[in-house]
């Protein structure tokens, strides 16, 4: 019997813009996955298909055609000016190319009725598609301060995640309602955008962790790096949860011609 094709999901790329002074791809652009993400989708059986900006005679359209579902990863900052903001500190002035190739992405996937998984700068740009705002620097921006990134101890940072009731989190994760989650960001969302329900929040500080597109089209937003948690350690809310639960929404998407 003919194994059917394994789940192809899209992953945005991360961008090594041109530079002159680069001894390597002098003036190159690279674009680039972190390998504990590829490895992540791997270890449920999926395919990573790193995704370039569309080019050529192929639109972002026929990039997503190619696809069953997308994951957004992590990495730099938003650029401020793609909601509607300047940075208040010229190391927060983001990667602008990247937000519009991402929300092309997010925007194509929607309209395909591909599922969009965000994570940590991934949750960001969903919330700025859909017109949110961030806090350019959570230590200096939001009222009550809590630390949110750590660069000594890195992705060693935990604090608290209180799930929404009734939400899609609460409901793959049945019966839990507390539990811990990894932290490794400077920037949260200020302004929730249009259509976006709040899945999961910082008890702590009530900064927004998970977030949620409410419509037909299945796009989910998550601040923690699920990719980064090794899976013996139960104190954390579990990875391949989620992405069981998001592999699920892909198949049920998914088109028969793939198979």
């Amino acid at each position: 019997m003919t194994r059917p094709s394994p789940l192809r999901l899209g992953v945005s790329a991360c961008f090594f813009h041109a530079d002159p002074e680069r001894k390597i791809f002098k003036g190159k652009t690279l674009l680039y996955a972190e390998e504990s993400m590829l490895r992540f989708i791997l270890s449920a059986g999926a395919l990573p298909v790193l995704l370039p900006r569309a080019s050529g005679p192929l639109t972002v359209e026929d990039l997503v055609a190619g696809i069953d579902g997308l994951v957004l990863q992590g990495g730099s900052d938003l650029s401020p000016t793609s909601y509607g903001e300047e940075p208040v500190r010229p190391e927060w002035a983001g990667d602008r190319p990247r937000d519009l190739y991402e929300m092309e992405l997010i925007r194509a996937c929607v309209a395909q009725d591909k599922p969009v998984l965000g994570v940590c700068r991934g949750l960001q740009i969903i919330n700025v598609c859909f017109g949110g705002s961030l806090y350019q620097d959570i230590p200096t921006m939001h009222p009550k301060q809590m630390v949110h990134r750590d660069g000594e101890i890195y992705d060693q940072l935990f604090h608290d995640v209180v799930l929404t009731e009734g939400g899609k989190l609460s409901q793959l994760y049945s019966g839990v309602r507390e539990s811990r989650i990894n932290s490794v960001h400077h920037q949260g969302v200020k302004q929730l955008g249009n259509g976006l329900y709040v899945e999961a929040l910082s008890p702590e500080d009530q900064l927004i962790e998970a977030i949620r597109l409410d419509a037909a089209a299945f796009v989910l937003g998550v601040q923690w790096h699920p990719e980064f948690q090794r899976d013996d350690n139960s104190t954390l809310l579990p990875a391949r949860t989620l992405l069981s639960g998001f592999l699920d929404e892909v198949r049920r998407r998914r088109a028969p011609s793939h198979d």
